[in-house]
């Protein structure tokens, strides 16, 4: 072979490598471009296949590992592409087809979706640095912050979105929220109602507005609020229980009863917290309205989920002989009516005249003269006070002491205090060598059971 010949031979492979090298040159930058293109119109699949052809061939392509991420959120494939907007990242690269801004936007609500708070808090700072009076950077970087440490400077982020954008109802309801967590109620009623003056609709608000009202004794516009944040579905039975419990405070057993009852009517099937919660309020108004089979119903229930649950063992043991002495229960349970005539049968019973008879809480207080009402007519007789309880709790001596002065005011010369539970040592101790006996349970049942 030639010299010739061998030289033309060398010139066209290099001629060549370098045609090859300019057509790679020119295609490449058109294909990303075109990879571009794909993703603007929403041609995700497409954009996707001809970005990872592109990747195959050089693999540090920051350009399209980022456009390749972009087809990926429009495909629905976050966990991809939060793959591919890593390693922009990590390369620190951006161009016009790879721009900052709205790549850390992306990357920042990728971080918080996958539970990397920290890693989202960074891309919000940093872009804070770049859109300084962008609201949204700061209401998002506070509400990051919150979730991750308990930071004084939180309210500070929150306060510079409200001074950039007074308008959003965002920064005013987690300020508020905020401001509840470090029990600083004036403020937080003060953000919260701002958050529901730009916003009626934001129920979360009105539910946290009802909890402050309802600490702060103001229950009718805490059962207003609790109204309007049932609105919301994840709202609706907490607001319930919440309005039980402000009526409950009120003392209005009668409509706390149905708001508890829906509240537990509509979460059949669950026995959380806030059920179980419901469950024991309702025991409670049911309790005190006489209802003593629907509390123990209650009662059960709460049992079988969580046994150690505040006082209900306790409970279920007091009126545990109800379930086997009618008599007994006939007086825990009987109406007003019902049970002032039981207590009338019942002085009675006790060799006594009954001249009045007044209710108390939880019972009724008679005032008797011994003897009936034809023996030793003109003959001065003595008179007696009885106080009758229906109540599971033990009486304690400071009772029993209030109800010995309240005899001796009225001059009445001897006292039984009655009730359908048990007496302290305290008060036990208190009543010897006084005129006033103690009947506890015991007692009180063997003379029940005499009128049957």
């Amino acid at each position: 072979m030639s010299i010739v010949l061998i030289l033309i031979i060398v010139f066209s492979v290099v001629v060549l490598g370098i045609l090859v090298f300019v057509i790679k040159s020119i295609a490449a930058p058109q294909k990303v471009a075109t990879v571009a293109n794909l993703v603007r119109q929403k041609k995700n699949a497409a954009a996707i296949r001809i970005a990872k052809k592109i990747l195959a061939k050089d693999s540090k392509n920051m350009e399209t590992h980022y456009l390749l991420g972009f087809a990926y959120l429009g495909d629905n494939k976050p966990e991809l592409a939060i793959i591919e907007l890593r390693m922009v990242n990590q390369s620190g690269i951006f161009t016009q087809l790879c721009p900052e801004i709205p790549f850390r936007k992306r990357i920042a609500e990728l971080y918080a979706r996958f539970n990397q708070p920290q890693e989202a808090l960074k891309e919000y700072l940093l872009l804070i640095k770049h859109e300084p009076a962008v609201a949204d950077h700061y209401l998002n970087a506070g509400r990051l912050l919150e979730e991750c440490t308990s930071s004084p400077k939180t309210a500070s982020f929150y306060q510079k979105a409200i001074e950039l954008d007074g308008r959003n109802w965002k920064p005013y309801f987690h300020l508020g929220t905020l401001m509840v967590r470090e029990k600083k109620k004036g403020e937080a009623i003060a953000a919260l109602e701002k958050s529901i003056k730009l916003n009626s609709e934001n129920y979360a608000a009105h539910f946290y507005l009802g909890k402050l009202y309802k600490d702060e004794h103001d229950y009718p516009s805490a059962l207003a609020a609790f109204e309007k944040a049932q609105k919301d579905s994840t709202y609706k039975i907490k607001a319930l229980i919440e309005r039980g419990g402000s009526f409950m405070s009120m003392k209005d057993t009668g409509r706390a009863i149905p708001e508890l009852e829906r509240a537990i009517k509509l979460a059949e099937g669950r026995e959380d917290g806030d059920i179980l919660y419901a469950r024991y309020f309702l025991s409670l108004c049911y309790e005190q309205a006489r209802n003593i089979d629907g509390a123990i119903q209650q009662w059960q229930k709460i049992h079988a989920k969580k046994p150690g649950f505040r006082d209900v063992a306790e409970k279920l043991g007091k009126y545990q002989d109800l379930q086997q002495n009618d008599a007994l229960k006939d007086f825990m349970v009987s109406r007003s009516e019902e049970f002032t005539e039981l207590c009338r049968k019942l002085a009675t019973a006790m060799g006594l005249s009954v001249q009045s008879i007044k209710n108390i809480d939880d019972g009724c207080q008679v005032l008797c003269v011994e003897g009936g009402e034809g023996k030793w007519r003109n003959a001065r007789k003595t008179t007696v006070l009885l106080r009758i309880l229906r109540s599971t709790e033990a009486v304690d001596e400071p009772e029993v002491r209030s109800f010995y002065e309240e005899m001796k005011a009225a001059n009445v010369a001897r006292a039984v205090f009655l009730t359908s539970s048990t007496f302290s040592r305290a008060a036990a101790a208190f009543v010897e060598n006084r005129p006033l006996e103690l009947w506890n349970k015991e007692k009180l049942q063997a003379s029940l059971q005499k009128l049957q």
